[in-house]
């Protein structure tokens, strides 16, 4: 298939441009015209670009990929490294950030509910990226996190009481600890994310709403699966997923 068809795929169902992102969004290393397996993962690293080469991909798939607002514009060190094997390689590199969160029944928020067992009661905040829903039955917060911990593979940080009853959540996947505020304003009884930062222990301890650091990695690998999916189940793509643990 032409890489401009699988793109444009993307961003029909993404709609990229209805969000303002850090990086682009799309795609952002050009490789060989036609695409006939996409490698996925939650972020380009080199690792995963060793994956693809081994797999013989046409493309690579991402959540996290480059060009990040801020950083630095020279092709140095690892940047150089990366690029050089992409190219040398003919290999794509395609990208969705924003667009991949939110996406209603793709994205990382959407199916991060469906492994946690989460029904969706509703989606707002900053460009839509919190959601708030309710567990399919009440349990206290030490339940929930060892239920976390289950379904994602990783120990989560679980700041409140080990004893709260926990029915309505929010969550917003990856580095979101600044939306905790917002999801106290929505009178929940935990917020869930990947990662924190110095005030949720306050913000948790005072307001009496639980937080849940699950991992950045560890939210956000089933929104590019489920888009890699979509897109071999509608395009007859040959899509391999490939997950490069990693404990942040």
């Amino acid at each position: 298939m032409q890489r401009s068809d699988v793109l444009q795929a993307l961003d029909s169902v993404l709609e990229p441009w209805r969000f303002k992102d850090y990086c682009p969004n799309g795609l952002q290393v050009e490789g060989r015209a036609d695409i006939r397996r996409i490698v996925t993962g939650v972020t380009a690293s080199a690792a995963l670009i060793d994956a693809a080469i081994a797999l013989q991909a046409d493309a690579i798939l991402v959540h996290h990929g480059y060009f990040w607002k801020n950083e630095d514009p020279r092709v140095l060190g690892m940047k150089k490294s990366r690029l050089a094997q992409l190219l040398a390689h003919d290999i794509n590199l395609i990208a969705y950030h924003l667009p991949l969160d939110a996406h209603p029944t793709l994205g990382n928020n959407a199916t991060l509910a469906r492994v946690l067992g989460i029904t969706p009661l509703g989606q707002g905040g900053e460009q839509n990226l919190l959601w708030r829903g309710e567990l399919a039955q009440p349990m206290r917060l030490a339940d929930w996190a060892d239920h976390v911990q289950r379904q994602l593979g990783r120990a989560p940080l679980a700041l409140g009481a080990a004893d709260k009853l926990i029915r309505q959540v929010a969550w917003c996947t990856g580095g979101a600890p600044g939306m905790l505020a917002d999801a106290v304003a929505l009178g929940v009884d935990a917020y869930l994310t990947g990662e924190a930062s110095e005030p949720c222990a306050h913000i948790a301890a005072e307001t009496g709403v639980a937080f849940v650091a699950a991992g950045h990695h560890a939210t956000e690998r089933y929104g590019v699966q489920a888009l890699g999916e979509h897109l071999a189940q509608t395009l007859g793509l040959d899509v391999r997923w490939v997950d490069i643990d990693n404990p942040i």
